[in-house]
């Protein structure tokens, strides 16, 4: 039992790799929790000062990973033209994934915002947060239509759940029809970018190019401001390798401006033509995401570190892949206090196994790539909470087993779970 001191601790993670790109740290340390916040960073912290102590020696420690590109949000239009209906359960998929922070990018528009923050953000264990969709209906068919594209109603929405909402999102505006009045070629990403300046946020772009009216680099080099974001980076429709194999300059010019470049999987937007040769040039993406949905979670997206092994496999060290999903993610949404391991953040934590061996990884043009290294998770920690311990580390042996666990009961009983008492049938 630990001392009563004030700078007594909950959990002591012991003998990890500690991996905080925040803080510049890499190495074998103990972590500290207490009161959900992370307490002390250290080599050595005695266990006596812990009120429960768990071996991950021989794993990793990073903080929460954070997902920037998912759909989480289950619409009250139960029906409807064109509506999103493939949305999954936060806390069913990315626990188990040491995702502690998601981010929905525009299922939900300004009338659904605050439906989607009552229903799902505040009932989830997940962080979920959102980017409010121009469309004031959200995602769907109400993204073709113009008149649905209302900025004030969008900044506001944004304005007003601020603690929740961290930009503006234009998605799958009119990538195939001739452009008319009621279709105007920018109409989606410009009223986007209005309602960025209006509420101070950035906005996410999902983008088809049809050049010559509307080109990737009059996008990234014009029409965006520095700190908005471009998803799907490495997607197929993008002109990010030249005909001679080598990065485009306007790459590298977008990102001198400031320009953010996700890489955002999903079904169809990622593509190892472009980002296995990108990445060996130097043109990593800044944030790694998965655009998770019930429709490509069982392939080729799969998971955050699915995701991450697949940028491991094209050659981004292990150190760099932690960063983007961590510190990265954080600054592209504002929230630099996540992401990280300090002192006195709130204890969001996923305790990791960096497997070496044989593993191939799947684009979505129906290609592989071969690798050595592969991610899974063993702890992940939401404010200082277990949420997932799949193979039991922070439980006893049932032999070993408290007094309290042994008698034969018909009412519950308090049992230790974990460094706390729950009641338990």
């Amino acid at each position: 039992m630990a001392e009563d001191r004030a700078d007594r601790i909950d959990l002591l993670l012991k003998g990890g790799r500690v991996i905080d790109p925040e803080n510049d740290l890499d190495g074998i340390c103990d972590v500290g929790i207490a009161g959900g916040k992370i307490a002390r960073v250290e080599e050595n912290i005695p266990e006596a000062e812990a009120e429960h102590t768990v071996d991950v020696s021989g794993l990793l420690v990073t903080p929460g990973l954070i997902d920037i590109h998912i759909h989480a949000y289950f619409t009250r239009q139960s029906s409807g033209p064109g509506l999103f209906m493939s949305s999954l359960n936060a806390d069913a998929h990315f626990p188990l994934s040491g995702v502690t922070t998601c981010v929905d990018t525009g299922t939900a528009g300004a009338d659904e915002i605050a439906h989607f923050k009552e229903t799902v953000m505040a009932k989830s264990v997940t962080r979920v947060l959102a980017y409010v969709n121009i469309a004031k209906p959200g995602m769907g068919a109400p993204e073709q239509d113009i008149t649905t594209f209302d900025v004030e109603a969008a900044a506001e929405a944004a304005g007003e759940h601020s603690d929740v909402v961290v930009g503006i999102k234009t998605a799958h505006y009119w990538t195939s029809k001739p452009f008319d009045d009621l279709h105007p070629p920018w109409e989606s990403v410009e009223k986007s970018v209005q309602a960025g300046k209006l509420c101070g946020m950035p906005v996410m772009v999902d983008f088809w190019p049809r050049p010559p009216v509307r080109s990737y680099s009059e996008l990234i080099l014009e029409k965006l401001r520095p700190g908005d974001i471009h998803t799907h980076v490495f997607a197929r429709q993008f002109p990010v390798i030249d005909a001679n194999g080598q990065v485009e300059s306007h790459m590298f010019e977008a990102r001198e401006r400031g320009i953010w470049f996700d890489l955002g999987h999903g079904a169809a937007s990622f593509w190892f033509r472009n980002g296995a040769r990108a990445i060996a040039q130097g043109f990593q993406p800044d944030s790694i995401s998965t655009d998770l949905h019930m429709g490509n979670i069982r392939g080729p997206v799969f998971s955050m570190l699915d995701t991450m092994g697949k940028c491991l496999a094209m050659g981004m060290p292990l150190e760099e892949v932690i960063y983007r999903s961590t510190v990265t993610p954080a600054q592209a949404i504002g929230r630099p206090e996540l992401g990280t391991l300090s002192v006195g953040a709130e204890a969001d934590v996923a305790v990791l196994e960096h497997q070496t061996g044989a593993f191939s990884y799947r684009d979505c043009g129906h290609t592989k790539i071969d690798g050595t290294d592969r991610l899974t998770c063993r702890l992940t920690l939401r404010k200082g909470e277990l949420i997932y311990d799949r193979e039991a580390m922070t439980v006893p042996n049932w032999e070993d087993a408290p007094e309290e666990y042994w008698p034969v009961t018909e009412v519950p009983v308090k049992v230790r779970r974990f460094w706390r008492e729950d009641a338990v049938g």
